[in-house]
């Protein structure tokens, strides 16, 4: 699907807003997605057998403030579970339970007793006391999990960025680590520019001579603070 089919549909979607009151939601798109009245959730399993949505008030809660089952009968399309809950609004902390196999032969390591997080969620919030450890050992690691957060998308500052001013066939990105790109002595950048932002502006009209259009700085995802320090 292209980038301007599919925010076609996310336009389409926000716009008709005809969710049902019955709660069963829809499959597209995934993540939690802001409507009017509330929030449309949808997750990908191919074989959860059960997938519980969980509510916080706060990041460190080790309880949900609400627990919404998802029927597989109701909330579910092919391998896509979703929902949609009335009165949600950005900031609301949100995460996963997962109900299914444990067969580690097989791949399928399946704990209810975790709280996962949703893997198309745009905002990731950190506990206090997070445990990368908690979620491999034993036991409910739910007060110690990090937690996903529903955001507004279309409330996003983006300051002076503008969309690029060429076609998409034109474009040429270059992904990028800031340091990795500019921090070797065979940069040719003065010793107190390698490895900053300063350095990379002065890297751009190499840049421009290799043909690059557009820059996209890494990381681009939430990572473990813990996986990765």
């Amino acid at each position: 699907m292209s980038s301007q089919s599919q925010t076609r549909q996310l336009d389409e979607f926000a716009v008709e807003r005809s969710l049902p009151s019955t709660m069963t939601g829809r499959s597209f798109p995934l993540g939690a997605t802001l409507v009017n009245g509330g929030a449309n959730f949808s997750i990908f399993s191919r074989t959860a057998t059960r997938i519980e949505l969980l509510l916080f008030d706060g990041v460190d809660d080790g309880r949900p403030s609400r627990v919404i089952p998802l029927d597989p009968a109701e909330n579910r399309s092919y391998h896509y579970w979703h929902v949609f809950v009335p009165s949600v609004e950005a900031g609301q902390i949100y995460g996963f339970r997962a109900h299914g196999p444990s067969e580690p032969g097989r791949g399928l390591r399946f704990d209810p007793s975790k709280l996962r997080v949703d893997p198309y969620s745009r905002g990731i919030t950190v506990p206090k006391n997070y445990s990368r450890e908690a979620a491999r050992c034993k036991g409910d690691n739910t007060a110690t999990a990090l937690k996903s957060v529903v955001t507004d998308s279309h409330a996003y500052d983006w300051k002076q960025d503008t969309p690029l001013k060429r076609p998409w066939s034109r474009t040429i990105i270059y992904e990028m680590h800031v340091r990795g790109f500019t921090a070797h002595p065979n940069s040719g950048l003065p010793e107190s520019k390698r490895g900053t932002h300063a350095g990379l502006v002065e890297k751009i009209p190499y840049l421009k001579e290799l043909g690059i259009t557009a820059v996209e700085l890494l990381p681009v995802f939430q990572f473990d603070p813990q996986d990765a320090p």
